[in-house]
This record gives C-alpha cells, sequence and structure tokens, in this order.
C-alpha cells in the first residue's frame, strides 16, 4: 500500500531538530553472522530492544506489540522484529527468492534509515514478510515519487512463523554501503523508524515506533535515532 506524499511538504521541512532530542534504538557491536530469528539465541539473548505498540496516530495497539533490537559489525547493521498478531495477512505463492513488488499490500514489517540526518526526505526503506519475501526501495522525492524501484541493497532476510504463540520473527542484514559513506564506528547515529502493517483490508493496522500523525509511514520528520554503542 502506498498513501500520497505531499512532495511539497517535504521539499519544505526544516530538520534542524537536535538528533539527541529523539528517541534512540541502540545498536550493539558483534561479529558478522549467520542471520538469526531466534530472541533467545546467542546473537539476540543480552540485546535490549525498542518497543512498537501503537498506530501512526498513537492510539495503543497492545495486542500488535512489536519488538526491534539491533546489532552492527563492520559490514553489516542487523535487525530482529518480534512481532505478535491476531490474524495473518500473506501473499498467496511467496516467492522469498525475489523482490515482491508491493508486498506492503500484505503483513510485512519495515525499517526507514535516513544515512544522511542533513537530508532525511532521502531514505532506505527495508520490508520483510513473515514467509521471508523482501522489498527495498531508496526513497528520494526529487527523484522518483516511491523510490527507484531498480535499487538493490544486497540486504539479506530471515523469517518464521510461532502459530502456536501467535508472534512471527523477521530479521535483516543491510550493507553498509546501503546506509552511508561514513564507515560504521561507535557512536554514529543515523535517524530512523520502524513499522509494521498486520491484518486484512479494511481493517488493518498500521504500527509505528514513533508516530507519524498520519495514515502513512512516510514521515522522515517524525524518525527517530539509531545510534552505534560500543562493548
Amino acid at each position: 500500500m502506498r498513501w500520497t506524499v505531499r512532495l511539497s511538504l517535504l521539499a519544505s521541512l526544516a530538520f534542524a531538530a537536535p538528533v539527541a532530542a529523539a528517541p534512540v534504538l541502540d545498536s550493539r557491536p558483534a561479529e558478522d553472522a549467520v542471520l538469526s530469528t531466534d530472541p533467545d539465541g546467542p546473537f539476540w539473548q543480552s540485546i535490549a530492544g525498542i518497543v512498537a505498540d501503537g498506530d501512526t496516530f498513537g492510539t495503543p495497539r497492545p495486542e500488535l506489540h512489536t519488538e526491534i533490537r539491533s546489532r552492527w559489525s563492520a559490514e553489516h547493521l542487523y535487525l530482529l522484529f518480534i512481532c505478535r498478531y491476531d490474524r495473518l495477512n500473506l501473499k498467496p505463492d511467496p516467492d522469498p527468492a525475489h523482490e515482491t513488488p508491493h508486498l506492503w499490500d500484505w503483513d510485512v514489517a519495515e525499517a526507514f534509515i535516513a544515512g544522511d540526518p542533513a537530508h532525511l526526505e532521502r531514505y532506505r526503506e527495508f520490508e520483510l514478510s513473515p514467509q521471508g519475501e523482501w522489498v527495498d526501495l531508496a526513497i528520494d522525492p526529487q527523484v522518483s515519487r516511491w523510490g527507484d524501484p531498480g535499487w538493490n541493497s544486497g540486504f539479506t532476510v530471515a523469517a518464521r512463523i510461532d502459530a502456536k504463540r501467535h508472534i512471527w520473527y523477521g530479521a535483516m542484514a543491510i550493507p553498509w554501503s546501503a546506509l552511508t559513506d561514513a564507515p560504521p564506528k561507535a557512536g554514529l547515529e543515523l535517524r530512523a523508524n520502524f513499522f509494521r502493517i498486520q491484518g486484512p483490508s479494511p481493517d488493518r493496522a498500521l504500527i509505528a515506533w514513533q508516530a507519524t500523525g498520519k495514515l502513512t509511514f512516510h514521515v522522515p520528520e517524525a524518525f527517530g535515532v539509531l545510534r552505534l554503542t560500543g562493548e
């Protein structure tokens, strides 16, 4: 799904708010590893995350509680989504081996990350589904309304569904080259927001870490901070 982006508004936004004032997801250092969806496994078990449990207007949706954890290495930014659900809206005949256009018409977890804090309107969008489908987009309203469909970040994903507990898990490994020219190191801060689309229309839920105040995720001035920490 895509909602109208007001390009004139994006062009006029002032992004002067200090990064320190924004909510933070800390990303802990790691060695590169096989992508894991196990929150209790050695890669993720000691990592504290942040919680998204409200919609884009800030209305609480505790039944769709979503936890996001992050780690980083010299090569990748890692993200783990832990997503409670009531019912799943899955695409028939999934094809995890290839990019899935319009994946946002189904259940997904999403990360929006801006590598240049001076240009929040230019950001990267990464999506994955409970079935391991994926799509990535380079968003720049001055170039293309919905981003460059030919852009390829090289990110990888893994996903699994625990139907008994009504939780699905999704993990991403995003190459740093897809995010920023700055070398990854402790103290580096990127602007970011994290989202979910859950359930079928017309009752689908739009879950956001930082509420956007609109029926869209594409509000970069609402981004929080993803901060790389040291040991």
